[in-house]
């Protein structure tokens, strides 16, 4: 690769990686081509862009930007083939692998950045596919706050028909 080519993909990083609050490392190193491919067709599926990028250039857009040390637990990670998913979803890219090795024994979590917290190593990919998604908080919140309102207004219901029918009966005892 040359060194203006070199250039233009840390470039390309630096810019995917400014944009994105949330990236995963990943070691997709023993699948072969055939099952890089699904995989990759998989990812886009969903929506997430995975690109597969060499350690050194990934290390270098991540130091370009990160002035504040927030990548620094990352590069321990750098090792191997990686391959790089980002998202608009935190944990999309957890539940796209766990569903992929239901048939295959990689990838393997390197490590995540979410929200400006790092999770290192495969032992946390059910927890972060646990997490839930800015729409799913938004819909139990929601849920939630209907759910007082719907009793309040079911309860005023019962009572007005129950006090109508008070009213009614006590209109018609006194004819």
């Amino acid at each position: 690769m040359k060194k203006e080519d070199k250039i233009a993909v840390v470039n390309a990083l630096k810019e995917k990686i400014s944009e994105s609050n949330f990236f995963y490392l990943a070691d997709s190193s023993e699948l072969n081509v055939q099952q890089v491919n699904a995989f990759r067709g998989l990812c886009f599926e969903k929506g997430i862009e995975m690109k597969v990028v060499k350690n050194t250039l990934i290390k270098k857009a991540m130091e370009a930007l990160s002035e504040d040390g927030r990548y620094d637990e990352l590069y321990g990670t750098l090792k191997g083939p990686t391959s790089v998913m980002f998202t608009d979803t935190a944990n999309l890219p957890a539940k796209v692998i766990e569903e992929f090795r239901k048939s295959h024994d990689k990838p393997l979590l390197k490590a995540a950045y979410i929200d400006s917290s790092v999770y290192i190593g495969d032992e946390v990919l059910k927890d972060l596919a646990a997490l839930k998604s800015k729409e799913e908080l938004i819909g139990e919140i929601v849920s939630l706050l209907q759910s007082p309102a719907k009793n309040v207004i079911s309860a005023l219901k019962s009572s007005g028909s129950t006090i109508a029918g008070l009213v009614k009966t006590l209109q018609e005892r006194g004819e």
